[in-house]
């Protein structure tokens, strides 16, 4: 990571790519939490998208709202990465990996 000075007391450091590494987490867990970030902004955006409110969209998705309600607000804890590759599908999503 570069550090570019900009002022006499603040340093920027550039970012990696991935918040997570940044934060010092190891490669894998970085790589699982970018993926789980990602899907829960795509599933917040699709539900956004498609005018569901948060009944209709634990009915599309065959959760509760509760689970529903933790998802557009983003706790990120309580969901795995199987669990939100699971919504996207039933939302009607494939996921696609690739490896760079």
């Amino acid at each position: 990571m570069a550090k570019i000075k900009i002022d006499r007391d603040a340093v920027v450091t550039s970012s990696s790519g991935n918040i997570f590494t940044d934060l010092g987490f190891s490669p894998g867990e970085a790589a699982v939490l970018a993926l789980r970030a990602d899907l829960m902004g795509r599933l917040r955006l699709l539900i956004e998208e498609r005018g569901w409110s948060q009944a209709q969209a634990a009915e599309q998705l065959d959760i509760g709202q509760s689970r529903v309600s933790d998802l557009v607000r983003g706790k990120w804890d309580k969901f795995s990465l199987d669990m939100l590759i699971t919504l996207a599908a039933r939302a009607g999503k494939r996921i696609e990996l690739t490896m760079a």
